[in-house]
């Protein structure tokens, strides 16, 4: 009887120490949607450097076409979020020249020059192409390291849902392919404030490639995350998912298919690692390399073009690298369809990747 007590007692113990546990853990995490996510990062760093400042169509009294920049222009002014007229050239002229001016010049002039410049959608930046480019991303190296360019080029990227082929382009590679620009992609919530927090802290152009379809996607995010120091390393990869037959390295919103399809080629015992790139240039290709060592199969997955994609330019640098003689199997990439974006649904579903191409694609490089 005694030990029957003792028993019971330490089972109550443990269940009550186990809840204890796991609902301190659910205390430490808050569920944030991505849309959110960089409404913080882009409050706590106006909040922090008066410098800061945004501009772009609709981002100030409309709160922004896709309410990313809710509650920032009540909060601070006309001054620092900046209703812009519908000329990307325009107002990304102006945002790289404040960045310029706020560079060399700024101890004699208003502090409010490090811009972040809103395209309502990337398809838009192609009016302004020039000014990101050639004015942006090739000054710091043309002024021999005096003229550095601090400004964040941020909006949707890739496709939406209806919206036809003029946009729906994933520009990932159009600007990753240009030195001097840094161009980042994130996933999650947790990618959303972190990297976009970095992006404004750093001292280059950086271009920062969201998706719409991410905008309203509730993360958790740890109380790490919610801290007004988090910043997340430009140029760093995360694996997502442990695997060891086969690397599957995505980015932005394909990140999340690949862990779909991992969770169902796991129940077929194939076990994927998936790896989250967090930034297109520069790339963690040796995060890559050692997954790819490990695994020694690879599939990459984007939402872009095939010709001269992200998921090319892997494949140049696994096959370059030391990484190529751990290969089994060729690389293998699932890719949106070579045509300009049909409007209609189920021709606009067939020119993505889903879930079922992934699949497809990893088992035709494991052979099964």
């Amino acid at each position: 009887v005694e030990y029957s007590e003792r028993a019971e007692s330490c089972g109550l113990f443990l269940k009550s120490t186990i809840i204890s546990r796991v609902l301190s853990r659910l205390s430490s995490y808050h569920v944030v949607t991505v849309r959110d996510a960089l409404n913080q990062a882009m409050d706590e760093e106006l909040e922090r450097d008066e410098r800061v400042f945004l501009l772009g169509e609709e981002v100030a009294q409309y709160d922004g076409a896709y309410k990313v920049s809710r509650g920032l222009w009540k909060k601070y002014g006309d001054k620092r979020i900046i209703d812009t007229p519908i000329s990307e050239m325009g107002f990304a002229g102006i945002a790289v020249g404040a960045a310029m001016v706020s560079s060399c010049l700024s101890p004699c002039l208003n502090p409010n020059s490090l811009p972040i410049c809103e395209f309502m959608t990337f398809n838009f930046s192609m009016q302004a192409i020039d000014q990101v480019i050639n004015s942006a991303a090739k000054t710091y190296y043309m002024s021999a390291g005096l003229q550095p360019v601090p400004i964040v080029f941020r909006g949707p990227n890739g496709a939406s849902a209806g919206v036809a082929a003029q946009h729906s382009q994933c520009f990932a590679a159009w600007y990753a392919h240009c030195p001097g620009l840094k161009v980042v992609s994130p996933w999650n919530s947790e990618d959303a404030k972190g990297l976009l927090k970095a992006a404004i802290r750093d001292n280059n152009p950086v271009v920062f490639l969201e998706n719409e379809l991410m905008y309203g996607v509730p993360f958790e995010m740890s109380e790490e995350c919610q801290s007004k120091d988090f910043t997340i390393p430009i140029g760093k990869a995360k694996v997502e998912r442990q695997g060891n037959h086969v690397t599957l390295v995505s980015h932005s919103r394909f990140v999340g298919h690949c862990l779909d399809a991992a969770v169902v080629l796991a129940k077929e015992g194939i076990e994927c690692e998936v790896i989250n790139m967090r930034t297109i240039r520069p790339m963690d290709v040796e995060a890559i390399e050692a997954s790819v060592m490990k695994t020694n199969h690879l599939v990459t997955v984007e939402g872009g073009w095939p010709q001269f994609g992200v998921g090319a330019e892997i494949c140049a640098r696994i096959m370059e690298g030391p990484a190529f003689n751990y290969l089994d199997a060729p690389v293998t990439r699932v890719t949106g369809v070579d045509i300009p974006m049909p409007y209609a649904k189920i021709l606009e579903d067939n020119s993505l990747p889903q879930i079922k191409d992934i699949i497809f694609s990893v088992k035709k490089t494991l052979n099964i």
